[in-house]
């Protein structure tokens, strides 16, 4: 039964308590008996999780303001969260990360797929970048980092507050330097032969996106030689990878003039000038517009946006986004063909919907394609499979065929 130190909360009898014992790592609300005094646990409690029966499941994180109101933190009700927990937990991570990567840079907890609900961490070879994305993990976050520096032997870990999940949990905006000192300037990082720069302290998310790994790998085979147009590019994820594969002419589109001086420096790092890579700051959409307007082409079209649908209720705006995304793609792969590389980080938009929402753009813009490619996140980004979340990312390659 539980122990009297650790409160317990119980699963509603209408609630499915097998679904938990399965291994689905969240209780939502709705499911949970919430009397008085569960509803006044303080966010990021830990607690035992209890069946209709009171018997125990266990031991969970509980914040009574999330709809998610309880996050599975080990399957043993009984468990210790100490430094040594966490320990066990980077050192699985690392023990994967360390087999697919040669050097230190990569995701390497990936959240409720890495048994650290609500937690991501990037490394950037000697620092880390915490994203601390639940209550319980800010409670625990002096353990964790002391945990991860000597599992990982980083000197440097940083806290990254920004985005939308920490005020969902009622959580602080606030960013700052957790373990030793910010990074002088932006860190380079090498990744399918290109040279990223990663702007540790005030770049989107943690810096850089990791995930994209494997599908910019894929899209630099088709590059050689070629005419390429990255959209949506931040620091020019696609558009380095493709400059790196031989690409005879790179041009990078972003909002964020920023993130375009990040993509500038990633390619003057490898050697190309001017002549080679070429950036445009401005709407996306409107940049598209314009280089349509000015009958320019490419053999490789890249469009990767943020996330238009985050939830289930703008779903259908996203889809309409998203369409709207390949039928602007589509037309400026060159008349004589080429290929058109379509993503989506939306989870709620599932691979299925996103695929018809680009063929009805590509349809729109009258070219006709084969799918060659379907890609999702990279391998340190494993998939939960319990948690259609954590398996957000679709990435879709067409040869698109001569007019």
């Amino acid at each position: 039964m539980t122990d009297t130190a650790r409160p317990a909360i119980r699963l509603m009898p209408k609630a499915d308590a097998r679904a938990i014992r399965w291994g689905a790592p969240w209780v939502y609300a709705d499911n949970l008996v919430t009397d008085r005094r569960t509803r006044g646990l303080a966010p990021g409690t830990l607690a035992v999780l209890q069946d209709a029966e009171r018997q125990d499941m266990a031991l969970v994180a509980v914040n009574p303001g999330s709809k998610i109101m309880a996050r599975i933190i080990d399957r043993d009700p009984a468990a210790v969260v100490d430094k040594a927990w966490f320990a066990r937990r980077f050192a699985r991570a690392l023990s994967l990360r360390e087999t697919l990567y040669a050097e230190p840079f990569y995701r390497l907890i990936h959240a409720e797929a890495d048994g650290l609900p609500g937690v991501v961490i990037d490394r950037f070879g000697d620092t880390a970048v915490v994203q601390p994305n639940a209550a319980w993990a800010e409670a625990h976050l002096d353990m964790m980092v002391e945990a991860l520096a000597e599992v990982t032997g980083v000197a440097s870990v940083l806290k990254n507050a920004s985005g939308r999940a920490r005020s969902l949990e009622g959580l602080d905006d606030v960013s700052k330097v957790l373990l030793g000192a910010m990074p002088e300037g932006p860190v380079r990082v090498s990744m399918n032969g290109a040279t990223y720069m990663a702007d540790l302290a005030g770049g989107q998310k943690t810096g850089l996106f990791y995930d994209q790994r494997e599908n910019q790998a894929f899209v630099q085979r088709l590059s050689k030689g070629a005419r390429v147009l990255d959209v949506f590019s931040h620091v020019g994820g696609f558009g380095l990878a493709a400059l790196a594969g031989g690409a005879s002419h790179v041009t990078c589109v972003d909002a964020s003039a920023a993130a375009l001086e990040l993509a500038s420096q990633g390619a003057e790092a490898m050697g190309q000038g001017a002549a080679a890579f070429a950036t445009r700051q401005g709407d996306a959409f409107d940049a598209m517009t314009a280089l349509e307007d000015e009958g320019l082409h490419f053999d490789v079209v890249v469009c990767d946006p943020p996330a238009f649908a985050p939830n289930k209720q703008s779903l259908e705006a996203g889809l309409r986004a998203y369409e709207k995304v390949a039928r602007s793609g589509a037309k400026l792969v060159a008349p004589e063909g080429g290929y058109l590389a379509l993503c989506s980080c939306s989870h709620a938009a599932v691979l299925e919907k996103f695929r018809n929402a680009c063929l009805r753009g590509v349809g729109r813009a009258g070219r006709q394609v084969q799918i060659i490619y379907t890609g999702e996140a990279g391998p340190d980004h494993p998939l939960h499979p319990q948690l259609a979340e954590s398996g957000y990312l679709k990435a879709l390659v067409f040869r698109v065929l001569p007019l």
